[in-house]
């Protein structure tokens, strides 16, 4: 069996670990990108959002969603981490080259990024509905609904395909990771020709290539995570597409609208890229020696 599986493996734990540690700020800019409306409940802020919510929802308000959000991230860097190695490895034999070329680290990111929207994005829509669900602690006889039961839901109530509804931000925000990947691994080997990288350099390079590609794209992250919400069906508050969700935010919030929440989602994607490649790199070890003592990977000194 190739690397593929372990790196995967390797990215699933690496994701949840990112994820458990960044999520409070996942919860505060996902409910800053879809508020709308201004009120006396309304968030002026980062820090005025983790006040409320704490006053409001408790400790437990932070993490909303957080089952479905660590199930979707082992499963979307699982599955990323899987195709991005497929391919860079169908690179590697083509060229007889190890490290890929800048167009090949893109097309790697891309196909890795496209195959992993289409399977997870039903993990994130559900996630994105739990994490804006607002509970107040007084009000005790609310259950706040499971994953599985919040996808019964949106079934129920907006069919299938609902479970796709923001996949067309999600398919343009492949440029994200392509970005992101593009950028660590230039930078990866720009570092290597000198020296051995070690977990710090895995963190810091995370975090530039991570903070530049959240930069470039967060008009469509917000847009996304809009879109992926039950959509009114009031004209106004309704994105009947990417275009006419861009003119519709900056019509209604100007053009500042459109990176709401940002300072929230920079600090969150930078440290979860950071404990991801960090995290990801340092389990990779584990994952090669647990495969081998499943029996679905040979050793190294069996296989010379």
């Amino acid at each position: 069996m190739s690397d593929n599986v372990a790196h995967a493996l390797a990215g699933a734990g690496g994701g949840m670990i990112s994820m458990a540690v960044t999520y409070p700020l996942i919860t505060v800019n996902t409910r800053l990108q879809v508020q709308r409306k201004k009120d006396s409940t309304s968030y002026t802020g980062n820090m005025d959002a983790i006040r409320k919510i704490l006053s409001a929802e408790g400790i437990a308000g932070l993490f909303s969603g957080l089952e479905s959000a660590l199930f979707g991230a082992a499963v979307t860097n699982g599955v990323y981490y899987y195709f991005f190695e497929a391919v860079k490895a169908a690179f590697e034999r083509a060229s007889k080259r190890k490290n890929m070329s800048t167009v090949e680290s893109m097309v790697s990111g891309a196909v890795a990024g496209a195959m992993t929207c289409i399977i997870t994005n039903p993990i994130w829509v559900v996630n994105t509905r739990l994490t804006v669900k607002q509970k107040n602690t007084a009000e005790k006889e609310e259950e706040t609904p499971t994953t599985v039961q919040a996808f019964a839901e949106i079934i129920k109530e907006d069919g299938v395909l609902a479970l796709w509804q923001g996949i067309i931000p999600a398919l343009i925000l492949v440029i994200n990771p392509i970005i992101q990947y593009t950028a660590f691994e230039q930078l990866k080997n720009r570092v290597e020709r000198f020296r051995k990288l070690g977990s710090l350099d895995f963190f810091v390079l995370g975090a530039i290539s991570k903070l530049a590609a959240t930069s470039i794209t967060y008009p469509y992250i917000l847009l996304k995570s809009r879109m992926q919400l039950k959509q009114s069906k009031n004209e106004g508050e309704r994105y009947d597409s990417l275009v006419d969700g861009l003119r519709k935010v900056v019509a209604q919030e100007g053009v500042a609208g459109l990176y709401k929440g940002i300072e929230s989602k920079l600090l969150q994607s930078v440290l979860t890229a950071s404990f991801l490649f960090m995290s990801k790199e340092a389990l990779f070890s584990y994952a090669v020696k647990l495969l081998i003592l499943l029996g679905a990977r040979r050793s190294l000194a069996s296989a010379k």
